[in-house]
């Protein structure tokens, strides 16, 4: 080769290679992303799975029939429905409304508003309460927390009165804040017109979304669940029971509310704990206080005895790496900002499956607390539940050069 054609050969290589260096240039010094693609990736679950086996599972059966208007059971821990029937029809909740009532009153007491040892003037409005009642008396001074008592034990109307009284300033303003609280919790088929759950039109609410606040209040105030298995309570030298029968004939059960008007029918909200496994059991318009009874010990043993929660990952706990493109580091590991549990048929564990769903390519920097990815869990064709990923660690932008380099390769890809 003769010098003028080498030389014309290394100009046209420098001219590409400047061609590359300035769109990698531009592209470093671009704020705008890079076109990103969605993609799943399986990913190994956080559990050791069981051997491969010939024999089969046992069979699940189906829900027990249970004789309600509606009814809901669910995990507590991984939120799932294990059975149900018209769970999201609008229903009467008659005193399960106190579930709300309480979950306001204890956001008061968290957030130092009131305290338990403050004392509240009952008001002739809260005296004149019907139905089930503590017997509290106008003009009398009672403990925020005597009346709490009174609320959950007792289920007294006129002390959920009194309490909404002293949280709200009066019973509309307080019944306002129960129903922006339950939208804050996604009780998005529920509508609260006054504080005891006495019958309205307008007043109603869902097994599901029942479920939901429940689970909300054992997680979100434990330091007070304590009174949803009170046995009984005294006042005024009136000692009346707690109207939840399961108590006394499940020990596992702690909890929670039951309700009833000639309108709503016999309403019961049940909790129970078995070894690690926590269920919470919604039954809404039964024909009698047995047949509630009957029915929520039927939809506990159903779910405690056919299926288990499993915690495949937790907290922080690296699910799978990926490759950064910009960064000061190659790769980074994403997690789940709290513990991944699913609640599956016993003996199904094998059947479980991971995938990581993922919008390609990951550019630093990336910082922990931003959602880049979601876990999904099958078991079988079902999907169980879909949580959010995030970084392990921070992520900071490589130099100049490192941005450069892997312009250029993407560039190239």
């Amino acid at each position: 080769m003769n010098k003028p054609m080498l030389v014309n050969m290394n100009r046209r290589l420098g001219a590409l290679l400047i061609v590359l260096f300035s769109a990698a240039l531009c592209s470093a010094c671009s704020s705008d992303p890079q076109p990103a693609a969605m993609r799943s990736v399986t990913a190994p679950l956080g559990l050791a799975q069981a051997q491969a086996s010939d024999i089969k599972p046992p069979p699940i059966p189906a829900p027990p029939e249970v004789p309600a208007r509606g009814y809901f059971l669910m995990d507590y821990v991984s939120g799932q429905m294990l059975a149900a029937s018209n769970e999201s029809e609008r229903l009467e909740p008659a005193s399960l409304t106190k579930l709300m009532s309480a979950y306001a009153v204890f956001h008061a007491l968290k957030d130092g508003r009131i305290k338990l040892d403050d004392v509240v003037t009952i008001s002739s409005y809260a005296r004149s309460q019907e139905g089930s009642r503590m017997f509290v008396e106008v003009g009398s001074q009672v403990s925020v927390e005597d009346l709490i008592q009174g609320m959950i034990v007792q289920s007294g109307n006129d002390a959920t009165v009194a309490l909404a009284e002293y949280v709200g300033g009066s019973e509309p303003v307080f019944v306002d804040l129960m129903n922006r609280y339950a939208q804050q919790l996604g009780m998005v088929n529920s509508r609260f017109q006054n504080s005891p759950g006495m019958p309205s039109p307008e007043h109603y609410t869902t097994a599901r979304d029942i479920a939901i606040l429940a689970a909300a209040l054992i997680r979100d105030f434990p330091e007070y669940y304590k009174w949803y298995s009170q046995r009984e309570y005294t006042w005024n030298r009136i000692t009346q029971p707690n109207r939840n029968g399961l108590l006394a004939r499940d020990p596992s059960v702690d909890g929670l509310k039951t309700g009833h008007t000639s309108s709503a029918g016999y309403c019961l909200v049940s909790s129970a704990k078995r070894a690690d496994m926590r269920l919470i059991a919604v039954v809404m318009g039964a024909d009698s206080v047995r047949k509630r009874e009957d029915a929520s010990v039927a939809l506990l043993n159903y779910g405690f005895n056919f299926y288990e929660t499993r915690r495949l990952y937790t907290a922080d706990q690296p699910v799978l790496s990926l490759p950064v493109w910009k960064g000061a580091a190659n790769e980074i590991a994403l997690a789940a900002p709290h513990d991944v549990y699913a609640t599956i048929p016993r003996g199904q564990e094998g059947a479980l499956s991971v995938a990581v769903d993922v919008a390609e390519p990951l550019i630093a920097p990336l910082s922990t607390d931003a959602k880049i990815a979601t876990l999904r869990v099958t078991l079988g064709e079902e999907t169980l539940g879909s949580w959010p990923l995030h970084p392990a660690a921070n992520v900071e932008e490589a130099g100049f050069f490192g941005r450069v380099f892997d312009d250029m390769r993407l560039w190239l890809q």
